[in-house]
């Protein structure tokens, strides 16, 4: 029945209808706290963002869009997953930017998240450069890295989304973390 209810919800917010959020939240939830876990795992463990906040930060993100153009409901995760990786990545450039003697104004609870760890800050922000990299030269194989990766999504649930065979996400997957390793290979400690 659940499902059947995040199906309808869906369908009805993608015509714009207002206030769908506000009932399909409370199902997707769940779903959206275990993206959040991924990526918040990804962080220094002194940081002070919790996944419920992400959760929040992603839920307020998303209705502040007009339209949000996407197929079903692994699609609309996946779009979740991307806005996560937006709001760290924005949080990271700006503490990194502060390190370097940007102005400190408009604190919050999410503005703390890297105050700890320029180390994380630079490699997050690498990892988006070179995903940014990929995506001008395959947007696919970004794509299937950001689903897999930040969204923990799995090799069907990306097929589902992306409208290709799970063969071809396997061959995407291994071909972008080829790509990645190679770029990003000596930045980081291991």
């Amino acid at each position: 029945m659940e499902k059947a209810n995040t199906t309808q919800l869906l369908i009805r917010l993608k015509k714009g209808e207002e206030g769908i959020y506000d009932k399909l939240y409370p199902l997707i939830y769940d779903e959206l706290r275990r993206m959040a876990y991924s990526h918040m795992k990804r962080q220094s463990p002194d940081h002070t963002l919790s996944r419920t906040e992400l959760v929040h930060e992603t839920y307020l993100k998303m209705i502040d869009q007009d339209v949000i153009d996407f197929n079903d409901k692994s699609h609309f995760l996946a779009i979740a997953s991307r806005c996560m990786r937006q709001i760290l990545i924005d949080y990271a450039r700006k503490k990194h930017a502060d390190k370097r003697g940007g102005k400190e104004k408009d604190q919050t609870y999410i503005d703390e998240i890297f105050s700890r760890s320029q180390h994380k800050t630079a490699e997050l922000i690498d990892i988006d450069s070179a995903l940014d990299r990929l995506a001008n030269m395959n947007e696919r194989l970004s794509d299937v890295v950001v689903m897999r990766f930040f969204g923990k999504m799995t090799i069907h649930e990306v097929a589902e989304a992306l409208e290709i065979s799970e063969s071809t996400v396997k061959r995407d997957w291994s071909k972008a973390r080829g790509w990645l390793y190679k770029e990003l290979k000596g930045r980081f400690k291991v």
